[in-house]
């Protein structure tokens, strides 16, 4: 299978040099200097690409997917940041007739550790004593804050009716790949999940199976239903 990566950053780096071991052979590279406002995304340049990874910008994602659904490539997005256009993205994929897998984070432990936070707060959205909190760590250098990830574990809590107020924070430092915390603190004892990333190449790993799974698939999909969670998750 052929493979087009917008971004190349580390994260798309990893997915260059890790896309053989998936079946893919690399077709292209749109980086900033060559896609601008998605002006790189041309027929010729997706003519026999089955699946486009992007780990670009939000700016970037915004203009670049709808062009490349158009040309009939499914997708597989891990930028984050754009939540507020969505809709209109999500309104260009499906009238493609193409898949795409958008997912704040690929990682298996992330979305194993979302199933898990939908069903505590299953468990707890009655209990008015215990309160949720959720916090993410990050390198410096990353632009949105709170994370995807972590406004991905808010909905998942809302998403089964955990009403209360969910207080969100976030530390920008150093060089930290992702740690996400979840807590729910009561009267006279806590409970926390907690999932931290040693390596990035946990992200390209997932992206990659991503990209292999939604190969020849239509419609809209998150990790979830890539690793048989979305079930779990409900």
């Amino acid at each position: 299978m052929r493979l087009l990566i917008v971004g190349h950053g580390r994260m798309g780096q990893l997915v260059e040099m890790l896309a053989p071991d998936y079946g893919f052979e690399v077709a292209g590279i749109l980086e900033i200097d060559s896609n601008p406002e998605g002006r790189g995304v041309t027929e010729e340049r997706c003519r026999d690409v089955d699946v486009a990874v992007d780990f670009s910008t939000a700016q970037a994602t915004v203009a670049t997917v709808p062009r490349v659904a158009a040309a009939g490539v499914n997708l597989v997005v891990g930028t984050t940041g754009w939540g507020d256009r969505e809709a209109e993205v999500r309104e260009a994929v499906e009238r493609s007739g193409v898949g795409a897998v958008v997912a704040a984070n690929f990682s298996l432990g992330a979305n194993l550790m979302n199933a898990l936070t939908a069903t505590m707060g299953r468990l707890l959205r009655d209990k008015d004593a215990y309160g949720a909190w959720i916090h993410e760590a990050h390198h410096k250098a990353k632009r949105d804050a709170p994370s995807g990830t972590a406004l991905m574990l808010r909905r998942a809590l809302e998403d089964v009716g955990y009403s209360l107020p969910v207080d969100v924070s976030s530390t920008r430092a150093g060089w930290v790949p992702g740690t996400h915390t979840i807590g729910f603190d009561g009267p006279a004892e806590s409970l926390t999940l907690a999932h931290t990333v040693r390596d990035r190449a946990t992200f390209a790993h997932g992206a990659l199976e991503a990209a292999r799974w939604v190969s020849g698939r239509k419609g809209w999909y998150t990790m979830q239903d890539v690793l048989g969670l979305a079930s779990t998750a409900s």
